[in-house]
Order: C-alpha cells, then structure tokens, then sequence
C-alpha cells in the first residue's frame, strides 16, 4: 500500500514537472502571422511576432499580451531584432 502510495505521487510530479517543461519549451517559441488583425485571442504573457513590413530592415513587430486591465488585454507592440538576422 505505501508502495503504491509513493509510485502515485511519484508519477503525478513527474507528469507535473513535464507538463511545466513543455509549457516554457512552447512559450519560447512565438508564434508568426502576416497581420496584426489575425491576432484574436492574445493571452497575457504571450508573445506574437507579425512580419507586415512595418519595422526596420532585420527588425519584426512583436505583439504581447503586457497588463490585464478592466477592458481586456493591453497589447505591447515594439520591434524586436529577427531571429537569425544578421547585425
């Protein structure tokens, strides 16, 4: 029995600490979209990169979910260096 005990919680924070490993190894990798209206449903913290011509050469518009507020989610938008862009 205290087996068995010791093998469920074992199984349930391995399966908790996969869960968090996964959920940052996602968080990491942000997502792309050719228009900031194709953006619906912007979460706080996350991240949306939009390659619509707006920034500088080397440079792509990131969209992030910054503050909650009364009204929703209040977007951040700055342009950010593109990943494996040259300097």
């Amino acid at each position: 029995m205290a087996l068995m005990r010791r093998l469920t919680t074992t199984t349930i924070g391995l399966t908790l600490i996969g869960g968090a490993m996964l959920t940052f190894a996602t968080a990491a990798h942000a997502e792309q979209v050719s228009n900031e209206r194709d953006i619906v449903n912007l979460r706080l913290g996350q991240r949306i990169q939009v390659d619509d011509g707006t920034c500088p050469t080397g440079q792509i518009k990131e969209v992030m979910g910054a503050q909650l507020s009364s009204d929703g989610i209040v977007r951040r938008i700055t342009c950010i260096p593109r990943p494996g862009a040259r300097r």
